[in-house]
């Protein structure tokens, strides 16, 4: 809300007062005085009160958060029809069969999406639910818990609601979808598709994108509440669209667990910043950031390191002082409840406490406890800065690696081998099978570029350098009066009124960006953290706090609008781009293996190949698989191992073993595993050249089987691209 401003000397209690009720609660800034304004988190030209109680508001006040909350509904629209229309047009989804949208959901995403069909297609509910948490097709002979392996959560309450929807309107007689029959031409049969909330597919997309266009309208309520002006939402929806390729693969992969998760990271990270902005947080603010954390970590296995992230730059800003050490340890507290309930609700999944986020936190905790103790033992400043971080690294790795031993837990073995290989040129068969993906490689040198054409860079560093001058000075003048600040006794919250805690919100998302920078960088898949986060950084150009200096607010609003306008010709083109990506899915090769499979094998028969195929295979068909996408559990990478031997230099009798070892009935052997290759030594042979140095050289048994399956195996079905191989019968009684 745009208040005015009165000329005063000092901070206004009241105003301190009036900031602390709302998340969302923008207020004016003082107007000019003889005394040096304190860099804090209160912002000009904003909103004043969306999270207030609607009686305290003035009518005006209601009238701006109506035109905010409407600006923001309108961004989440037109996110929601931006990427549907974009998965529309690139797979001609509504005119596929019910088959072709299965394999539309290749790799990993057809595994996620098999236990959705599984749950709607049980007689009742509860019947589909005890069938996933007991499964026996995914990794046969074992039988798993895959609620508790694949974070499938999303899939259950989806499931729950299909069943739901459409129980009620078969019970009023309303229909929920329409079918028709399309003739694909090319001598091809017809295909009967069908479109509607009622076809399976069709509502689990829907709800996908539904979520990420509500993800959108929080983006908006974001960057105006962090940059203090409505102006401050509209340049952070406006980066996001203009980089929206690399901010999102929702339109592309829906199923993948990023899309379920990262709408309520946003969600998570702007109740942070209310907190970190608020004096004193109200208990139910704790309690949302926790079932925000929670709805965040139950979907995706990836989330504890985002959190360790966040965590660490929290971390960071109370090392300099710019938390206050009872309101970190209440945020540690909220992290650690919702990791044992998400513990819990995971089914005592080992990866959650031998992860080093929780490691971190209570790490942290201690450190923060022990806060006396490091201030009588080193002087304040920077020593005590440097051990304390000292202290949370050595003490975080060490208790990870001692719950790792006392659990026997060794599923995210492959994180630490994938981190020793991006700094040092170590390789095993494991960290080359995600190395070897260009989404797990560094982020490539286009990537910045792309972030400079839209201008997202430059401001970012911008705004980032702005913040680091005056916490620089912040530090320089702690240093100078001898670090007699440095640490508060008292558990209350003292230094949240004062100038440097103050400036603590815009400190942590500095370091946020930084940290997000450094994964990016490292593992190219994780910009979709970093590229959302430049957007929300991007907003703070509409500060008055930061960029005040400009001049008046037409002057400043008028050089925010041309650097939109120049922002614009890159980033209406790559809007442009995307609209003219138009495509129609089709795999017939896979759409005639699959016919195969289903008809001349019987339902209880084993297959094993290449992992993405095996996802489909399960998905289309039913039939028991030994191996699948989902690469994070130390047994599954062993017997994927085994499996890809056939795309090594051992004999056939080696690997016709480690198939009967397995159970394997049939062998789906594609030639294009046998010989492509992303980069040198990523080809199958190569990769298997590191774990068997000794059989280097000899001609890949792949090539062999290409030519003749004989005498170890049969081929009973083959096309351009797939080969069916039988194990021989004996197998069977090996198992």
């Amino acid at each position: 809300m745009v208040a005015k401003n009165r000329k005063q000397t000092g901070k206004s209690p009241a105003t301190q007062a009036d900031r602390d009720k709302s998340p969302l609660a923008f207020v004016s800034h003082p107007g000019k005085s003889t005394v040096r304004r304190p860099f804090n988190s209160s912002h000009p030209n904003g909103l004043s009160g969306i999270g207030r109680r609607l009686f305290g508001l003035t009518p005006s006040a209601v009238a701006k958060l109506g035109i905010t909350l409407l600006l923001a509904a309108l961004t989440g629209y037109l996110h929601w029809h931006h990427v549907t229309q974009l998965f529309e047009n690139d797979r001609h989804f509504s005119h596929l069969s019910n088959l072709e949208k299965e394999m539309a959901f290749r790799t990993e995403m057809g595994l996620y999406y098999s236990y959705y069909k599984t749950i709607i297609e049980a007689p009742a509910f509860l019947d589909g639910l005890h069938t996933v948490m007991n499964d026996r097709l995914t990794e046969y002979p074992l039988v798993i818990n895959t609620l508790k392996r694949f974070n499938l959560y999303p899939e259950v309450v989806l499931a729950s609601w299909y069943r739901m929807y459409t129980g009620v309107m078969g019970y009023f007689g309303i229909p929920t979808k329409m079918c028709w029959s399309i003739n694909r031409g090319e001598g091809l049969t017809p295909v009967d598709s069908c479109e509607g909330m009622g076809d399976p597919a069709y509502f689990y997309v829907t709800f996908v994108f539904l979520l990420n266009g509500a993800m959108m309208s929080l983006f908006f309520i974001y960057g105006a509440y962090l940059s203090g002006s409505r102006l401050g939402g509209v340049v952070t929806a406006m980066c996001f669209f203009f980089n929206h390729g690399e901010s999102t693969r929702v339109m592309w992969t829906p199923p993948l667990r990023e899309s379920f998760a990262y709408p309520f990271l946003v969600l998570q990270m702007l109740l942070l910043t209310y907190i970190l902005r608020t004096r004193n947080p109200s208990r139910t603010a704790m309690v949302a950031l926790g079932v925000s954390n929670l709805c965040f970590m139950l979907p995706w296995q990836f989330a504890q390191f985002v959190l360790l992230t966040q965590v660490a730059s929290l971390f960071a800003s109370y090392i300099l002082g710019y938390l206050a050490a009872a309101k970190m340890q209440s945020i540690l507290v909220t992290h650690m409840i919702t990791l044992a309930v998400c513990f819990v609700l995971m089914f005592g999944n080992s990866m959650l406490l031998t992860s080093f986020y929780a490691s971190s936190l209570v790490s942290i905790w201690a450190i923060i406890a022990l806060r006396d103790r490091f201030a009588q033992v080193f002087r304040p400043g920077v020593v005590l800065w440097v051990m304390q971080g000292l202290a949370w690294v050595g003490s975080t790795v060490l208790l990870k690696f001692m719950l790792s031993t006392v659990l026997c837990a060794s599923d995210d073995a492959h994180i630490s081998g994938l981190i020793k290989s991006k700094f040092t040129s170590y390789k095993d068969f494991h960290t080359l099978m995600y190395t070897c993906a260009a989404e797990f490689d560094f982020m490539e040198m286009e990537t910045p570029i792309r972030y400079l054409r839209t201008l997202l860079l430059p401001i970012n560093m911008l705004v980032v350098a702005v913040i680091a001058g005056r916490t620089v000075q912040d530090v320089v003048r702690f240093l100078r009066d001898g670090g007699k600040a440095s640490v508060k006794p008292e558990d209350v919250d003292e230094a949240a009124g004062s100038e440097i805690a103050a400036n603590g919100e815009l400190v942590y998302h500095s370091l946020q960006l930084v940290a997000f920078a450094v994964l990016a960088v490292l593992i190219m898949r994780l910009k979709l953290f970093l590229t959302p986060h430049m957007c929300i950084m991007a907003s703070l150009i509409c500060s008055k706090q930061l960029f005040g200096w400009i001049g008046e607010r037409f002057k400043h609003q008028l050089a925010v609008f041309a650097v939109m306008a120049i922002m614009a010709i890159q980033g209406v083109a790559n809007l442009q781009a995307q609209w003219g990506i138009i495509g129609e899915f089709s795999n017939l090769p896979q759409e005639e293996l699959l016919d195969w499979i289903q008809d001349n094998t019987r339902p209880d028969s084993v297959f094993a190949g290449a992992m993405p195929t095996m996802a489909s295979v399960k998905l289309s068909t039913g039939r028991p698989i030994v191996n699948h996408p989902h690469y994070e559990d130390a047994g599954l990478r062993e017997r994927t191992k085994l499996v890809y031997s056939m795309y090594s230099r051992m004999s056939e009798e080696t690997v016709k073993g480690n198939l009967m070892k397995l159970g394997v009935d049939f062998f789906v052997l594609e030639d294009s595993w046998c010989t492509r290759r992303t980069r040198p030594g990523c080809s199958m042979p190569e990769i298997w050249d590191i774990e068997d140095p000794l059989n280097a050289g000899k001609i890949p048994l792949c090539t062999h089987m290409s030519r003749s399956s004989r005498p170890h195996f049969t081929t009973v079905f083959s096309n351009d691209i797939y080969k069916v191989l039988k194990v021989p019968k004996a197998s069977k009684d090996l198992r």
